[in-house]
C-alpha cells in the first residue's frame, strides 16, 4: 500500500488528519483540507540571468544520516590510513579529479555532474544541520528535533507557494516514501510549511513501490461506479463542513479555489498512471535497483514527467535500520564495511539510473537534481571503525537543468575536515535552487500573520551554473564495476559452502566478506586437527576434524572454528541454521573419538578488537547442538538452527554494531587432557554443507521499522 503520510501534527478536537482522510477511501491529497493550493506570488524584482528559470522541475535526493565525504567524492588517498580509510581513489570523467573506488559508475558520469566539495554549515547535530540545508537558515528554536508550527519553511513548501506546477498545480511538491525521521519517533524540524501553514507542507506519500503490488489507497478507481463515488464525495463533505467553520476565517481565499483542483486530481488518469511504477519495463526497473530506495527514483522520474514541480526522494531506512549505531549514513560503526557492502552499491546504481534516464529521456535539459545529506563524516575513523557526525565541511551533487556540468567547486583541506576554498552554506544551496527555478533569492513573502519575510540569506552559487559544460575533454574514467555490484539483501556468502571463495585465516580480517577458519591445514600433516574445505564433482562441505596416516595429539583445550561476518547487521531477530553431521569409520569410532570428546557449538557474536578476528569475541547468543552419527562416504544430515534477538538492553539506546557482528560453528575439546589419535585412524570431522542466516526487524510499537 502506497498513501499519504501525515507529519506529526493534530488537528481540532482531537480528530487526526490520517482519520479524516481515510473516510470514503479519499485518503491521497488532502482532500479535507483547504489551502491544498495557492496561485504563486510574484517576486517584485526580474532577472536576466539566463540560467534563471531553466529548470522546469526538481529532484532533490536527501541521503539522509549524513555521507562520508572520504567514501564518496572527496577522497584523500595521500592522509594518514586513520583518515584515508581502506578504499582508493579513481579516476572520474573529469581530468585530475578522483571519487572513491565505491562509486565506480557515478565516475562513469561525473561529466554530467557538478560536485561541490566546500559546503559547510559548522554543526555536528543532525535536526539542526539539516534544519539549515533544507531550509537555508541555521534553526533559532529550542529544539530542532520537533516539527513546531514556528519552523522556517522547508525549501520545497516555498515552491509548492511561489512557484506551483503549471501541469499540476494540485500536486506541486511530493515527497517520497515517508516522512524523515531520526530515530524511532524522532521527527525533526524544517520538513514542514512551517509558519507559512499546514496547506504548504509537501504531500508526502509512504509505501514501498518496490512492493509489487503496492497502490495509492484512494487513487484506483477501477471498478467504482459514478454513484458510489457521488457518495464518497457527498460524505467526504459532511466532514469538511467542521473544518470549513475553523479554516475559513484563516484561509477564506484558499479552500474554494483549489478544492475542485484537487478533486479533478483525484480522478486525473495521468496522475494514477505516473504511481504505476508496475508499468515500467523490466529493464528499467533492473537498472535502478530493485530496493526500496532505487524505485523511489524511478518514482520520481515518472512524477516530473506527469508535472510534478519537486519530488524529493528520502535515503529510505532498512528493516531494523532503527536504533542500531549506524543506521541510513550514519556510520558511527563500521563505516568502512556499510559502505561496501549496503550503502554505495544502491546509491551508485540508482543515482546514475536516474540521470542517464533523465538524459535518454531528454529530461535532463529541464530537471534540476540534487543529491546531498545534512552533513558529512569526521576525517578521523574511530574505534569502532566508524566516522562521527561532521558539519565543518561536506559534498554534494548537482546535475541538469541550468548547471555548468563536468566540474568541481570548491575544496577541503588535505584531510577533508574545513573548507578550503569557496565555501558553500546551506543558504546558498537554496538560493541556487529557487534561482534555477527561476524564484528570485531576493523575494519576499509573507506569513499568515502578514509578516514579511526574506526566502533566503543566501546567494545563488553562480559559479555552478552555464549554457555550457565547464569540461572540454573528458578523462578515461577508473575503477572497475565488478568491485561494487548491486545491492543484496544476503547477510552471508557463499551459504552452500560450494567454494566459491577460498577458505581465509582469522587473522585477515573481514575484507573481503567469506569464511574464515582456524586452524587450516597449510603446511601441516593430512591428519592435523584443521579446518578443510571439502570439494568433489558430486558434493561439497566444510569438515572440522582430525585422522589419517599419521598420528595426532589434540591438546586439551584445541577449538576448530567456521566463522564469519555478517554484512549489513541490524536490529532484530535473527535465525541461523547448520545443515550438519558428524562422520566417521564406524560408530564406535564416532562414540570413542567424537561424542566422548567433544561438543558442537553455533555461536552469535560482536568482534571483541578492530583486527576482526573471530577467535577474540563477544559471544551474544549461543546454542549447543548434537549433529547426527553418519558413516564416511553416506553424509546424513540434521539441521540445527539457532534463534538470538539483537537489541539494545537499555530503552531507546542504540544496539552496538561495534566492530562488526558475525556467526560462527565451533568444534570445542571439552574431555581434560589430551587426546591421542593413533596413525591410520579414519578421518573424524564435523562436516557442515550448509549455514543460512535469516533477519527479522525489530518492532516498535507495534510497527514493524523498515
Amino acid at each position: 500500500m502506497f498513501s499519504i503520510h501525515d507529519t506529526p501534527h493534530a488537528l481540532c478536537d482531537g480528530i487526526s488528519r490520517r482519520e479524516v482522510l481515510r473516510i470514503g477511501g479519499l485518503s491521497t491529497f488532502g482532500l479535507t483540507l483547504p489551502g491544498l493550493l495557492q496561485a504563486k506570488e510574484q517576486s517584485s524584482l526580474v532577472t536576466d540571468d539566463p540560467m534563471f528559470g531553466r529548470a522546469k522541475n526538481v529532484i532533490y535526493v536527501w541521503l539522509q544520516g549524513g555521507p562520508p565525504q572520504h567514501e564518496t567524492f572527496d577522497p584523500k588517498p595521500h592522509a594518514p590510513l586513520e583518515i584515508r580509510g581502506p578504499f582508493q581513489p579513481i579516476q572520474t570523467r573529469i581530468p585530475g579529479e578522483n571519487f572513491c573506488e565505491l562509486l565506480p559508475r557515478t565516475a562513469r558520469i561525473a561529466h554530467k555532474l557538478a560536485i561541490v566539495r566546500s559546503l559547510a554549515t559548522d554543526n555536528n547535530i543532525h535536526s539542526s544541520s539539516a534544519y539549515e540545508v533544507l531550509t537555508g537558515y541555521p534553526y533559532r528554536g529550542p529544539n530542532a528535533r520537533t516539527i513546531t508550527p514556528t519552523d522556517w519553511p522547508y525549501f520545497g513548501s516555498l515552491v509548492k507557494k511561489l512557484k506551483p506546477s503549471e501541469r499540476l498545480p494540485a500536486l506541486s511538491t511530493v515527497w517520497l516514501p515517508d516522512i524523515m525521521r531520526l530515530n524511532e519517533n524522532v521527527t525533526p524540524a524544517g520538513q514542514t510549511g512551517g509558519f507559512l501553514g499546514r496547506q504548504w507542507d509537501p504531500d508526502r506519500f509512504k509505501g514501498d513501490p518496490n512492493d509489487p503490488n503496492f497502490e495509492i489507497e484512494g487513487m484506483n478507481l477501477t471498478g467504482i461506479e459514478p454513484l458510489r463515488l457521488n457518495q464518497r464525495i457527498s460524505l467526504l463533505k459532511q466532514f469538511e463542513q467542521r473544518f470549513d467553520t475553523i479554516e475559513r476565517d484563516r484561509a477564506a481565499d484558499v479552500y474554494d479555489t483549489f478544492q475542485g483542483q484537487a478533486l479533478d486530481l483525484l480522478t486525473s488518469a495521468r496522475v494514477r498512471e505516473a504511481f504505476r511504477i508496475q508499468n515500467e519495463p523490466d529493464k528499467v526497473r533492473d537498472r535502478y535497483g530493485r530496493t526500496k530506495w532505487g524505485q523511489c527514483l524511478l518514482l520520481a522520474r515518472r512524477m516530473v514527467e506527469v508535472g510534478v514541480r519537486l519530488v524529493h526522494v528520502n535515503w529510505t531506512r532498512e528493516p531494523g535500520d532503527s536504533a542500531v549505531d549506524n543506521p541510513m549514513w550514519d556510520t558511527h560503526a563500521q563505516n568502512a564495511d556499510r559502505v561496501e557492502d549496503v550503502l554505495c552499491p544502491m546509491f551508485d546504481v540508482g543515482f546514475t539510473a536516474l540521470i542517464d534516464d533523465l538524459d535518454q529521456r531528454g529530461l535532463l535539459d529541464e530537471t534540476l537534481v540534487v543529491a546531498i545529506g545534512e552533513f558529512g563524516r569526521t576525517p578521523k575513523i574511530n574505534r569502532s571503525g566508524g566516522r562521527d557526525h561532521w558539519g565543518p565541511v561536506f559534498s554534494f551533487a548537482m546535475a541538469g537543468a541550468g548547471i555548468s556540468e563536468g566540474q568541481v567547486y570548491g575544496a577541503s583541506d588535505k584531510t577533508g575536515g574545513y573548507p578550503a576554498r569557496d565555501r558553500v552554506s546551506g543558504g546558498d544551496v537554496t538560493a541556487t535552487i529557487f534561482h534555477l527555478l527561476g524564484i528570485d533569492h531576493t523575494t519576499r513573502f509573507k506569513d499568515t500573520e502578514g509578516r514579511e519575510h526574506s526566502l533566503t540569506g543566501g546567494q545563488p552559487i553562480y559559479g555552478l551554473m552555464g549554457n555550457e559544460p565547464a569540461l572540454k575533454k573528458p578523462a578515461i574514467p577508473g575503477g572497475n564495476i565488478a568491485r561494487v555490484p548491486m545491492y543484496s539483501t544476503d547477510l552471508l556468502l557463499d551459504k552452500d559452502l560450494a567454494g566459491e571463495m577460498p577458505l581465509m585465516p582469522v587473522t585477515t580480517g573481514s575484507r573481503p566478506k567469506g569464511w574464515r577458519a582456524a586452524p587450516l591445514p597449510e603446511g601441516k600433516p593430512e591428519s592435523a586437527f584443521a579446518v578443510r574445505h571439502i570439494v568433489s564433482d558430486d558434493a561439497h562441505h566444510v569438515a572440522l576434524g582430525f585422522g589419517g596416516e599419521t598420528a595426532v595429539t589434540i591438546p586439551a583445550d584445541a577449538t576448530a572454528l567456521l566463522a564469519q561476518e555478517m554484512r549489513n547487521p541490524r536490529a532484530g531477530s535473527f535465525q541461523m541454521t547448520v545443515r550438519a553431521c558428524v562422520t566417521a569409520a564406524n560408530e564406535q569410532a564416532y562414540q570413542e573419538l567424537f561424542a566422548n570428546h567433544f561438543r558442537c557449538r553455533m555461536v552469535m557474536f560482536r568482534f571483541a578488537d578492530g583486527d576482526k578476528n573471530p577467535t577474540k569475541r563477544q559471544e551474544l547468543g549461543t546454542l549447543e547442538f548434537q549433529p547426527p552419527f553418519s558413516p564416511s562416504g553416506a553424509p546424513r544430515y540434521g539441521s540445527f538452527e539457532l534463534t538470538h534477538r539483537l537489541d539494545s538492553p537499555a530503552p531507546g539506546a542504540n544496539f552496538s554494531i561495534g566492530r562488526g557482528l558475525a556467526i560462527a560453528v565451533l568444534l570445542e575439546k571439552t574431555s581434560p587432557g589430551e587426546l591421542n589419535v593413533p596413525a591410520g585412524t579414519p578421518p573424524v570431522s564435523l562436516c557442515i554443507d550448509h549455514i543460512d542466516l535469516r533477519f527479522d526487524s525489530r518492532v516498535i510499537n507495534g510497527d514493524v521499522q523498515v
